[in-house]
């Protein structure tokens, strides 16, 4: 059985339909989804709306990224907050809170931190940064010693997650296999393409696949460039060219 992950949308829909229509012609028959939906990106509002239609799949398994709770949970805090670490970000969050409405704001309010599912044998854990933190990153520099730590109370055989937009893989000394599944929405490779993971899992053994996919970057650009909100015009330009994950 082949499932597919992604995560970091971060409402770019022009990457979304790219990506979903090689999910559907590699017959892959899950789909987890590990947050990030909306925050800093063209088309935040229809992102949330075509998850919620998704949601409503027994086949599809999703979770809540850092910045869907900083949606949900906005207040002028933590625009106060973001605003001292990343003060394009915090521009784009106060902008993604208005153009959601109450019933989207909900939906990414209850989404699961966390979530264990299992098939053919085999423990899937999805978070978003690591098993501790929804914002913690792991990267393809981490220290081996680190990943150790991140996965002490983890029972799963596998764990998947996204956060750092850069995907990389690691396996531990307790055969835990720890795999980030890059970002669909705002990549951080070399060539922007977006970039989901699949697993072909049978029997207790599975294989990992990450695809990297062109899609209309273009458009995206020039629809986030003419959101209004200061900076949209850096936080676009990083689709075609990209640079760093906070400004």
């Amino acid at each position: 059985m082949k499932i597919a992950v992604i995560s970091d949308i971060h409402g770019n829909m022009d990457a979304v339909n790219a990506v979903m229509e090689d999910i559907n012609s590699q017959e892959c028959k899950k789909l987890f989804v590990l947050g990030d939906y909306a925050m800093a990106g063209p088309n935040p509002k229809d992102t949330v709306e075509y998850f919620i239609e998704k949601s409503h799949s027994a086949d599809n398994f999703m979770i809540q990224g850092n910045t869907d709770l900083m949606i949900a949970d906005y207040n002028f805090d933590i625009y106060d907050e973001l605003k001292e670490k990343a003060p394009i970000m915090a521009e784009a969050l106060k902008d993604d809170v208005k153009q959601l409405d109450m019933m989207e704001k909900a939906f990414l309010k209850s989404l699961p931190i966390q979530k264990e599912v299992s098939f053919e044998g085999v423990t899937f854990l999805l978070v978003h940064g690591s098993p501790r933190k929804n914002n913690e990153d792991i990267l393809p520099n981490t220290p081996m010693k680190d990943i150790e730590k991140m996965m002490e109370n983890v029972d799963a055989n596998v764990v998947l997650c996204g956060h750092t937009h850069i995907p990389c893989g690691f396996q531990t000394f307790e055969k835990k296999t720890v795999v980030n599944v890059g970002s669909i929405g705002r990549p951080f490779t070399p060539e922007p393409k977006a970039c989901y993971l699949i697993i072909n899992v049978e029997n207790g053994k599975y294989e990992f696949q990450h695809r990297f996919i062109e899609y209309n970057n273009q458009s995206a650009y020039e629809k986030l460039k003419r959101r209004n909100f200061w900076g949209a015009d850096v936080l676009a330009k990083t689709l075609i060219e990209p640079q760093k994950r906070h400004f």
